[in-house]
């Protein structure tokens, strides 16, 4: 199976320069660079030569560069036609998206497609973020939140142009989109290749990353599993009461917590993730029924979702995950005698109805 990333991020957040960098250094990697049609950013001629009548260019370090103004299936069967020919030769493809698109189709192509699925195996997505536009191109575009939250990895770049203390409420602004993707501050002169390939994002037995962070400010404001309810939306149309809640959505936006140095600027994002918890096991049956139905009618508006659970009957962990309406799960480790059986479970979406999701999830448990 050929590793596959995918690089995205909006316009003038770095792509191309991490792009340039994996592809004139010397690593070792044979790398196939698919550019998913010509941004305003597309790599420069020196690099790649744009009015060649060659689909796929031969780069000196053994990279491979193609463009796509097209079907990705297409180009994706064509370069392992050509691999399995000896034609061209690869280790691993990376993706880079225009900073305008929404990552999610180019991701679903990876599970949608059978012949893809199983020649190509998609590792991570990379979202690329630029410390000084950040905040006003996250309020402005919604696909810069979407970027955000199909992430596996958050880069913030250009930090140099602003001070610590915007950095770090990026950072929570970031966090709170996407709990389970690790953020990290670079400068691409410097980025260590090990920490953009081979991140098994999409990897079910993956550990499951939610930056301890946000699970610890979740404690801090509440004792239950309903953490903070910061959506901006209605819960009217669902047929549920809220009345009879134990707790206040008043007192829920994390805008109001001090954690020892400032207060954090307060989003109202459309995106948004939420993490849900519980020591007591799952009945499998009403679970798969219940994520059945949330699937079909908020799929569209999942981006990303991943968990490990307790299962009642079940002498292993199950892992599971998602993008959109394509859900996977499997049996994973044991669970050891002095570890503590827990369900973790994250959530990123738009607008999603998280108390209906909980409540639905509380009345799953045996």
């Amino acid at each position: 199976m050929i590793p596959v990333t995918i690089l995205t991020g909006f316009l003038g957040s770095g792509k191309t320069t991490l792009l340039k960098r994996i592809l004139n250094e010397k690593h070792g990697m044979k790398i196939a660079v698919i550019e998913n049609e010509f941004g305003e950013e597309n790599i420069d001629n020196e690099i790649l030569v744009q009015d060649t009548s060659e689909q796929i260019i031969q780069m000196s370090n053994g990279c491979i560069c193609c463009t796509i103004r097209g079907d990705l299936s297409r180009v994706l069967n064509d370069l392992a036609a050509k691999k399995q020919a000896g034609e061209v030769d690869f280790d691993r493809v990376v993706i880079e998206t225009t900073g305008l698109a929404n990552p999610g189709p180019v991701a679903q192509t990876f599970f949608m497609d059978d012949q893809i699925a199983s020649e190509f195996l998609l590792d991570a997505i990379i979202t690329l973020v630029d410390a000084k536009h950040a905040n006003h191109q996250l309020d402005e575009h919604e696909v810069v939140q979407r970027q955000v939250g199909f992430a596996d990895r958050l880069f913030i770049t250009k930090a140099d142009l602003v001070d610590e203390r915007h950095v770090d409420d990026l950072r929570h602004r970031l966090l709170h989109m996407n709990p389970k993707a690790a953020i990290k501050v670079v400068n691409f002169g410097e980025a260590n290749i090990k920490e953009i390939f081979d991140l098994r994002g999409f990897n079910l037995n993956s550990k499951l990353e939610i930056d301890p962070d946000f699970l610890a400010e979740d404690e801090h404001a509440h004792s239950h599993a309903h953490a903070h309810d910061e959506h901006g939306h209605t819960h009217g149309d669902h047929d549920h009461d809220h009345a009879n809640c134990d707790h206040d959505h008043g007192q829920c936006d994390h805008e109001g917590h001090d954690h020892g140095h400032h207060h954090h600027a307060h989003h109202d994002d459309k995106i948004k993730s939420f993490v849900y918890r519980s020591d007591r096991p799952f009945d499998p049956n009403k679970l798969e029924d219940f994520l059945g139905g949330i699937l079909q009618i908020y799929g569209e508006h999942l981006l990303r979702y991943k968990g490990v659970l307790y299962m009642k009957g079940v002498d292993r962990k199950v892992v599971f995950q998602g993008v959109h309406q394509m859900m996977g799960s499997d049996l994973a480790a044991k669970w050891q005698p002095a570890e503590k059986k827990t369900n973790k479970m994250v959530f990123i979406g738009i607008e999603l109805p998280r108390d209906l999701i909980t409540d639905g999830l509380d009345a799953c448990l045996a």
